[in-house]
């Protein structure tokens, strides 16, 4: 199949694996469906198993909670990196100026 489909998400939600981990696939070796990969084929019955699941489930947190957080440790690590990197400049008083040279 190629080409591409558009998504639309119904449910955002954590739903925690001891949730689903009943669920067998036959078609993987009979592991729980939360040993499953991106792309992982779910028969028709088990599919509809999930949905009801993750449906009914009713969940106290969301995965939007912890944005917040991890775009705080991702600017203090970007401005952590930053102070560490080198700047490149040309100093262009030289034959070689297109060689970039390092400044502290």
């Amino acid at each position: 199949m190629e080409g591409k489909f558009d998504v639309k998400w119904i449910y955002v939600k954590d739903v925690p694996n001891n949730q689903l981990r009943h669920i067998k696939l036959e078609n993987n070796d009979n592991k729980p469906v939360t040993n499953s990969r991106d792309t992982q084929e779910v028969p028709r019955d088990k599919g509809m198993q999930l949905m009801r699941i993750i449906h009914d489930y009713k969940h106290s947190t969301s995965i939007f909670d912890d944005f917040g957080h991890y775009e705080k440790r991702q600017d203090e690590d970007n401005a952590r990196k930053g102070s560490d990197r080198k700047t490149w400049t040309n100093s262009g008083d030289n034959k070689d100026s297109d060689v970039p040279k390092t400044k502290n």
